[in-house]
C-alpha cells in the first residue's frame, strides 16, 4: 500500500504517489538547479515547465480519481528530457532507465500569435502552422473579405474558437517546435533579451531627447538674461489674446473636420461594402441577379471575372476613404499612429493593381464598342394592285406585361425560360416606295463590338418576328437580345417596300413606332394612324387626311 500525496502543479490537482512525488520534486530541482547560474527569467521558465508537466499529466489522467505513479512520472521525464543535457548542474540528475534521447510531444497546434497581431493574431498563428510568411495569410483574409464578403465572419469565428499562445509551451507548440527544457528555457531567453533591448532602446532615445531638451532650455535661459527688459504692450497682448480665440476656434473646427471625415467614410466603407457583396460574393454563390446594385456598365463582357471587378472597385474606391478614416481618427486623437511604412507601401502597391485593372477593363469596354454591325433579313409580301395593307404592332404580355406599349430605348432584364434576357422596345417604322415593283419587309437588326463581324455577330443574335396573314402584317413592338448587350446600342429598324396602287393603313398601336414616314402631304407619324395611304410614284398620298391637311397648312401660315 502506498502512501499517496495531493498537490497543485501548474494551477491543476493531482493525486500521486509518495515515491512518484519525491521522483518529480527531484527532477524539478535539478531543473531549478541548472537555471542557478543565470536567474533572470528563472521562476518564470520554472512555472512554463511546470505548466507542461501539468498538461503532459492532465492528457496521462482520465479519471480524477486516478494517481500518478512512477511509470507517469517516467513518461514525462523522457518528453522533457533531462536537466544536464542543456546545462551543467551542481548535482545532476540522472536516471539509470532513461535515455538521452527525447520525445517531442505533440505535433504542431493551431494558436492565435499574440505577440505578431494585427488584429486578433488569427493570421500570424495560421502562418506558424502552415510555415509560411503572415502577410500572404493576410492578403489571403483580404482577398476573403472583399472578393467573396464572408472573409470577415471567418475571421471572427477563428478568433472566437482558436486560443491565444500565451505561455511558453503554447507558443514552441505554435512553432511546432518539441515542448521541453531546452527549448522552454530558450524561448524565454529570447523574450528577455529582446525586452531589454527594447528597454535599452527606449533609454536612449529618451536620454538623447532629456539632452535636447536641457539644451533647449539653457539656450532659452540665455536669451532670456541677453535680451533687454521690454515694457508691456497692451494692443500687443490684445494681438495675442485674440490669437489665442483664434487658435481654439481652429481646434473646434479641426475636430468637427474629424468628426465629419469618420461619419463620410464609415458610411462611404460600408455602403462600398454592400455594393461589392451583391456583385462579387453573389456570382461566386451562384445569384444570378444582385440584390442591392446593378453591375457597373463596364462589366460586361470583360474577361476579368465579376468578383475580382468588384474587389478592385473596392480598392481602388476604399483605400482613399480608409485614409480619410484614419485621417479624421488622427485629428480627433493623438493616440492614433500613422500607418507604418510597410504598410501604406503595401497599400499602395494593392491599389496600384486594382487601377491598372479598372483601366485594363475600361480600354476593354470601349474597344467592344468600336464597331457597328448590322444584320439584314429581307422577305416579300404577296400583295397585287389596289390591295389594302393594314399594319399593327403587338407585345407579348407572357414575357413581359405594358399596360402602354410604346417605342422606348429602355432596356429591360427578363427571364425566358429561367435564362437571361434583354427585352426592348426601341423599333423603328418606315415605308418606302419599291423600285422592283414587288412588295417586301426588310428587317435590320443593328449593334455594336469590338470589330465588324464581332457587331454582326451580335445583331444577328437579336431575336424578333413579324406575321402575314389576311392583308395584316403583325409586328412585334419589341426585340429580345443576350443580357451581355446590354450597353451595345442595339435596335430594330423595320422598313415596308410597296409598289404603286397598293393601299396602306396604320392602325393605332402603331403610332409611337412610326418613324419619319415621308407622305406628300407632310403629315406627322403620329397624325398618320387610322387613314388609308395610297403608294404613288412619288409616295404615299392620303386619301383621307382632309382635317390633318388644313391643320397642317394652319401651322405653316402661324
Amino acid at each position: 500500500m502506498n502512501k499517496t500525496i495531493n498537490i497543485n502543479l501548474g494551477g491543476f490537482f493531482f493525486h500521486i504517489d509518495e515515491s512518484a512525488y519525491h521522483k518529480l520534486n527531484r527532477y524539478l530541482e535539478a531543473i531549478s538547479r541548472s537555471l542557478s547560474d543565470d536567474p533572470q527569467g528563472k521562476n518564470e521558465i520554472i512555472s512554463d515547465i511546470e505548466a507542461r508537466i501539468s498538461e503532459l499529466l492532465s492528457e496521462k489522467i482520465i479519471d480524477a480519481r486516478q494517481v500518478v505513479n512512477e511509470n507517469d512520472i517516467d513518461d514525462i521525464i523522457n518528453i522533457m528530457g533531462q536537466p544536464e543535457d542543456y546545462a551543467e548542474a551542481e548535482e545532476g540528475y540522472t536516471e539509470p532507465n532513461y535515455s538521452n534521447q527525447r520525445k517531442s510531444s505533440t505535433g504542431k497546434k493551431l494558436y492565435r500569435d499574440g505577440d505578431d497581431k494585427f488584429l486578433g493574431g488569427v493570421a500570424s498563428g495560421i502562418a506558424h502552422y502552415f510555415e509560411v510568411d503572415p502577410i500572404w495569410i493576410r492578403l489571403g483574409m483580404v482577398a476573403l473579405f472583399f472578393g467573396a464578403g464572408f472573409g470577415f465572419l471567418v475571421y471572427i469565428i477563428l478568433w472566437i474558437l482558436l486560443p491565444e499562445a500565451k505561455t511558453t509551451a503554447e507558443k514552441l507548440q505554435m512553432e511546432g517546435e518539441p515542448v521541453n527544457i531546452d527549448n522552454i528555457e530558450k524561448k524565454i531567453r529570447e523574450e528577455f533579451t529582446n525586452v531589454s533591448e527594447n528597454i535599452r532602446t527606449t533609454a536612449n532615445k529618451a536620454s538623447e531627447k532629456l539632452k535636447d531638451g536641457a539644451n533647449e532650455f539653457s539656450e532659452k535661459v540665455n536669451q532670456a538674461f541677453q535680451r533687454k527688459p521690454k515694457r508691456n504692450n497692451g494692443f500687443e497682448d490684445f494681438l495675442n489674446a485674440l490669437g489665442n480665440i483664434f487658435v481654439a476656434i481652429f481646434k473646434v473646427i479641426g475636430k468637427f473636420i474629424g468628426v465629419i471625415l469618420i461619419l463620410t467614410a464609415s458610411v462611404g466603407l460600408i455602403s462600398l461594402l454592400i455594393g461589392v457583396f451583391s456583385i462579387g460574393s453573389l456570382e461566386i454563390l451562384n445569384f444570378d441577379e444582385p440584390f442591392f446594385t446593378e453591375i457597373p456598365f463596364f462589366f460586361f463582357e470583360s474577361t476579368i471575372p465579376y468578383w475580382v471587378l468588384a474587389t478592385f472597385t473596392f480598392i481602388l474606391i476604399g483605400v482613399p476613404i480608409l485614409l480619410l478614416l484614419i485621417l479624421g481618427l488622427r485629428i480627433l486623437s493623438s493616440n492614433v499612429k500613422q500607418l507604418k511604412k510597410t504598410v501604406s507601401l503595401t497599400l499602395l502597391g494593392i491599389w496600384l493593381v486594382a487601377l491598372f485593372g479598372m483601366i485594363f477593363t475600361g480600354i476593354e469596354f470601349g474597344t467592344s464598342h468600336a464597331y457597328n454591325g448590322s444584320s439584314i433579313e429581307k422577305n416579300n409580301i404577296n400583295l397585287i394592285a389596289n390591295d389594302t395593307l393594314s399594319v399593327s404592332v403587338i407585345n407579348d404580355d407572357a414575357i413581359l406585361y405594358k399596360r402602354d406599349l410604346r417605342r422606348s430605348s429602355r432596356t429591360e432584364k427578363i427571364y425566358i425560360n429561367d435564362v437571361h434576357k434583354l427585352y426592348s422596345n426601341e423599333i423603328r417604322i418606315d415605308v418606302k416606295s419599291s423600285e422592283t415593283g414587288e412588295a417586301y419587309i426588310k428587317i435590320r437588326k443593328f449593334s455594336d463590338g469590338e470589330n465588324r463581324q464581332k457587331a454582326t455577330k451580335n445583331a444577328s443574335q437579336i431575336d424578333y418576328k413579324y406575321t402575314i396573314e389576311n392583308g395584316k402584317l403583325i409586328l412585334n413592338g419589341f426585340y429580345i437580345s443576350e443580357v451581355n448587350h446590354l450597353f451595345k446600342d442595339e435596335g430594330v429598324y423595320v422598313t415596308l417596300y410597296l409598289p404603286e396602287n397598293i393601299v396602306l393603313r396604320f392602325e393605332k398601336s402603331a403610332e409611337t413606332f412610326l418613324y419619319r414616314v415621308d407622305n406628300k402631304q407632310d403629315i406627322r407619324d403620329s397624325d398618320m394612324v387610322n387613314h388609308y395611304f395610297l403608294m404613288n410614284k412619288d409616295g404615299l398620298n392620303c386619301t383621307d387626311c382632309l382635317d390633318e391637311i388644313e391643320a397642317e397648312v394652319d401651322k405653316k401660315i402661324e
